[in-house]
């Protein structure tokens, strides 16, 4: 279990077996949703899926998705992952795992299911990018995979904020910035002439502000599909997940946000957070939330019991109930609830495919070796072309080492990479 400051705590087995207990008691949650936008250019689309069934060994599953697309450059590259993402994630999970194995699996198909997606956009349109912030809710597991500004920010029912995504603003990276230069890229604010520069920091060509996101292959393949990717378990108390575009974060921080809309349902919360926003800005942009409440459900009243009949006078001590030894044993004996805490089981946010694809299938699917670990065709057996592929690493520096990508997808690599020229075309003035 990870502490606040990153280090690692040991938890008595004691407490993990009271909490195991606990969990089997535990219901799956309620969710309620709702979402607003305003509109500028009508480049922000959403994508909202509930209840979607999973089949598993001994019966079935559900979970929830919820998605936030901002275009830029028009909207063809937002709609198109809003059509595909979901699918292209879904098939680079193995198939037949229980429900703890497919959380653990969800990181690393998300990492495949958005490049694969950035690349299969690129025969379709050029000139056309989009955010992500992708929500996948299985039971009390929310695992958020983001690129760009939009943001997906979660309160707990405590009223502790936790940000669940990360900003790929070239303004608020120098790691990214050292990232783009290397493989190519020039990293500089707009230049209106006489050495004045304006805005924010931009890659070129291109002036792209972002250095992640999905399309925007005119300015450069560097400019990466590879989510941030965190994944965390609410405790039984729940939560309100907030999803929304810059055009919400660039007027209210996070805890304006969450405090301009409570007590409200998750309908009516949405549209007071798009309104607060605009009313402090402007239209300036598209502006879009999604709101959604993670709760146990609510559980009917149990019905009242017949009123007693008083009995007066000496007869009422007769016949009034004293406390005994019984009951206050069974009030010691109370239910345990989990603490109300928020437990991170995950969080990736490097650029490098090799280090996120890095990670081991369940044993029970090792035969998924041999197809690609991106788009998911089946590999000869040594057609493949190991993501340790000239690495420096001695450990991982056999060829036979897994996981494996196709040609394809190792030319997309090596493009996002610096290794490979993109062909990237000039672009005079970007938009996001």
């Amino acid at each position: 279990m990870l502490s606040k400051n990153g280090d690692h705590q040991t938890v008595p087995l004691s407490v993990l077996l009271k909490r195991e207990l606990a969990n089997e008691k535990i219901e799956r949650p309620e969710i309620s949703h709702g979402q607003a936008s305003q509109s500028k250019k009508g480049e922000d689309f959403t994508f909202i899926k509930t209840e979607c069934q999973r089949v598993l060994g001994d019966g079935v599953t559900t979970y929830s998705v919820f998605a936030l697309f901002d275009g830029h450059n028009g909207s063809a590259a937002a709609i198109y992952a809003k059509e595909n993402l979901l699918n292209n994630v879904l098939s680079a999970i193995p198939p037949d795992l229980n429900s703890d194995e497919w959380v653990s699996a969800l990181p690393r198909a998300l990492v495949a299911g958005f490049v694969k997606t950035d690349k299969d956009f690129q025969d379709r349109a050029r000139i056309s990018g989009t955010t992500v912030t992708f929500v996948i809710i299985e039971g009390w597991v929310i695992t958020v995979a983001s690129v760009g500004d939009s943001r997906g920010v979660l309160e707990s029912a405590e009223g502790t904020i936790y940000y669940l995504s990360a900003d790929h603003r070239l303004d608020d990276c120098e790691e990214e910035r050292d990232r783009i230069t290397a493989s190519g890229g020039e990293v500089g604010r707009l230049n209106t002439g006489g050495g004045t520069e304006i805005g924010p920091l931009r890659c070129w060509p291109g002036g792209l502000c972002l250095s992640r996101s999905i399309g925007d292959m005119d300015v450069g393949e560097f400019i990466v599909p590879v989510p941030h990717v965190k994944q965390v378990k609410l405790s039984s108390t729940g939560g309100r997940l907030i999803i929304s575009s810059d055009g919400v974060w660039d007027a209210l921080s996070a805890e304006t946000a969450f405090e301009c809309c409570r007590g409200m349902p998750a309908e009516a919360a949405a549209s007071q957070i798009v309104k607060e926003a605009v009313q402090l800005k402007g239209l300036r942009d598209d502006t879009t939330c999604i709101v959604v409440d993670i709760q146990l459900p609510k559980k009917p009243d149990p019905p009242k019991p017949p009123p007693k009949k008083q009995v007066k006078g000496v007869f009422k001590s007769m016949f009034h109930k004293k406390p005994s030894e019984s009951s206050s044993q069974a009030g010691d004996k109370e239910e345990y609830f989990e603490p109300d805490m928020v437990e991170e089981l995950f969080e990736e946010g490097s650029a490098s495919l090799s280090e996120r694809l890095d990670s081991k299938y369940p044993v029970c699917n090792m035969f998924k070796l041999f197809i690609c670990a991106v788009c998911q065709v089946e590999i000869e057996p040594g057609k493949g072309i190991s993501i340790h592929a000239e690495t420096t690493d001695s450990r991982k520096s056999r060829p036979w080492d897994g996981p494996f990508l196709c040609s394809s997808c190792q030319e997309k690599k090596e493009a996002m990479e610096g290794k490979r020229p993109s062909g990237a075309a000039s672009y005079s003035s970007g938009s996001e």
